[in-house]
């Protein structure tokens, strides 16, 4: 399901968040204050991972420094060494890796069910930029697991930049259903010209009945719970977001990625490009 910006949105009214910061409790955080590798509960992918991405990801792209991680996208011309002649993966029909990047996730360290995730970033705005913020469920494959997309950017086809935010799951006919909010750039420059330049919040507010998404405090994107509901494959009458399931929850994920099926054409000219994370944390109601 696709939504798009109502015009009282559009003229910049704020949404405040729904529950006083009083109510939460800190339950996980990393502040990057310690110039050098990433901490070890972040894990990586490595290669090319999905969505036809243009970057092969690798954990020497990801440093933390002056406070911040910075995720660093590369220009690079070097072998695939996972190419096969004549293989019908597309991670190795290609010959060459072009770019480079990093995706960092806790997924075998960290994963939580409600609570509020808030990160302080700052984002690539070039072509070909795609940098996201986003969890993943640690049980069933995906889509059944479900997916939250806090912030993702990119432009579109038609070349005009968007901002995302998102939740997706197994739908109908076992096919991926979505609840994506997609906020053309100009409204945030129209609010604040150097807004590309500058350090945003971003912060999800997840509870058994709804998700929140925000930036700024201005909320993005909305999504019942109620509609997440799937019962197909083996998931069995399963919703990804509101489920008691022993052990389910959601890990995080950042990442920068170039291209694919979404990145949209990529700025050689502008490389390299730096997504820089101020901090992630998690928390949850007290009660």
């Amino acid at each position: 399901m696709k939504k798009l910006m109502t015009a009282i949105m559009a003229c910049g009214v704020i949404f405040p968040a729904m529950a006083d910061d009083h109510d939460y409790r800190l339950i996980w955080s990393d502040e990057f204050d310690v110039d050098g590798a990433p901490a070890s509960h972040w894990n990586y992918e490595k290669g090319f991972v999905r969505n036809h991405e243009d970057q092969w990801y690798q954990p020497e792209n990801a440093e933390v420094k002056d406070g911040c991680l910075v995720i660093t996208a590369r220009l690079e011309d070097r072998p695939n060494p996972m190419h096969e002649p004549g293989s019908r993966d597309w991670r190795r029909q290609r010959e060459r890796i072009k770019y480079t990047s990093s995706c960092l996730t806790t997924s075998e360290s960290f994963n939580y069910r409600y609570g509020r995730l808030e990160v302080r970033a700052r984002i690539p705005v070039t072509g070909g930029a795609w940098p996201a913020i986003w969890t993943l469920g640690n049980k069933l494959s995906w889509p059944a697991n479900g997916e939250l997309d806090l912030m993702e950017f990119y432009r579109t086809k038609e070349g005009e930049p968007i901002i995302l935010a998102n939740a997706c799951w197994l739908g109908d006919n076992n096919r991926d259903a979505w609840d994506s909010v997609r906020v053309p750039f100009s409204h945030f420059l129209g609010k604040d010209p150097m807004w590309a330049s500058k350090f945003h919040v971003w912060m999800m507010d997840w509870d058994p009945e709804m998700i929140r998404m925000y930036v700024d405090g201005e909320l993005l994107n909305e999504i019942p719970l109620s509609q997440a509901k799937h019962g197909g494959g083996d998931s069995h009458d399963v919703n990804p977001f509101s489920n008691d399931l022993k052990g389910f929850g959601d890990y995080i994920l950042l990442n920068l990625a170039l291209g694919g099926d979404n990145g949209g054409k990529i700025d050689d000219s502008q490389f390299p490009l730096r997504y820089e994370i101020d901090y992630v944390r998690v928390y949850q109601k007290l009660n």
